[in-house]
């Protein structure tokens, strides 16, 4: 029997064209990616389908739970065995990160995308496409989490990020690397995530910030987003997890109104940890009650902190949830 692998197309670079009069990259009135045959194994059979076609700065986390309840759906009532998401590649980690957290299936899902549109010189979204719809089809896939493949490495969405504007090999795994690669012959797997973090939502109503410190930071925008009663904010720390002292009043303010703060790095190597003691050194924020994430970047703190607000806002529960 032939395994049903599903190609879900939600737009992005890999699915514009550039306009050959001004070399503007847009979409079209039809995807291009549905006009090219991929020449696969024979033992897969391939349904495609347009959830959306947006440009990726376009995507929002309402677009994000709409594709993690198709992917779960489609598995339930349709036998769906493995599953390629062509995607932008600007906010591409942050919705394999969601996906990730909130999909409940166990069949493998890749997400994809390109850097060159579909009718420029060396246009990589064809070749991307096909080595995505290999690892989707691998029986070693399983199990091993929401996968972003792209440039011959298959990366895990908790650990990749778009590292370079334009380039084709922009995603990469800070710290980590890639967890396979794809060939002429298939997925090939070298390493495996030791565990896994899920979630059950039905919806996303938090409203969570991303911030990034600064040289003489001061507490003026943390009173602002007291103000607007945010859920939750991100702040992505110097260093190992430190911020100016100027901008220690403007947390507390934040704690005090029992606002969560979450700690990364603005660094995309290594993870915050609570160690020195001066004012506003790491270790007098966790006494404030900021929580430290294990090594997740900005964006997807920002994601995860929007899912974990929808079932639980207390502050050892949120701190356990990010040490994973």
């Amino acid at each position: 029997m032939k395994k049903k692998i599903m190609i879900i197309h939600t737009g992005g670079t890999i699915s514009m064209s550039e306009d050959e009069q001004t070399g503007a990259v847009s979409p079209g009135e039809r995807n291009p990616l549905t006009t090219i045959p991929l020449i696969v194994d024979s033992n897969i059979h391939i349904e495609s389908h347009e959830l959306f076609n947006l440009p990726s700065p376009h995507i929002t986390s309402q677009h994000m739970l709409l594709l993690s309840k198709f992917i779960d759906q489609q598995v339930m009532e349709q036998g769906i065995e493995g599953f390629v998401v062509t995607h932008g590649t600007d906010t591409l980690e942050e919705t394999a990160f969601f996906l990730d957290l909130t999909v409940q299936t166990r069949v493998p899902i890749v997400l994809t995308g390109a850097m060159r549109s579909s009718n420029e010189i060396g246009s990589d979204g064809p070749y991307n496409l096909l080595s995505s719809v290999k690892v989707a089809a691998s029986e070693e896939a399983k199990n091993k989490g929401v996968l972003v493949v792209l440039n011959d490495e298959v990366h895990t969405a908790k650990n990749v990020t778009k590292t370079h504007t334009s380039n084709i090999a922009t995603f990469q795994s800070p710290q980590y690397g890639p967890i396979g690669i794809v060939t002429k012959r298939g997925a090939f797997f070298h390493h495996s995530p030791v565990s896994e973090d899920k979630y059950q939502v039905d919806a996303i109503t938090k409203n969570v910030m991303l911030l990034k410190a600064y040289a003489g930071m001061d507490s003026s925008i943390f009173h602002a987003l007291k103000d607007m009663q945010v859920d939750g904010v991100i702040l992505e720390a110097l260093g190992q997890g430190n911020i100016p002292p100027t901008a220690v009043e403007g947390i507390k303010s934040l704690r005090e109104a029992n606002i969560p703060v979450v700690m990364v790095s603005r660094c995309f190597n290594g993870i915050v940890q609570d160690i020195y003691g001066y004012e506003g050194g790491g270790r007098r924020l966790k006494e404030l009650g900021v929580i430290f994430s294990n090594g997740l970047n900005g964006q997807k703190a920002r994601i995860k902190l929007m899912v974990a607000l929808e079932s639980t806002n207390g502050p050892s529960e949120l701190q356990e949830l990010f040490l994973r």
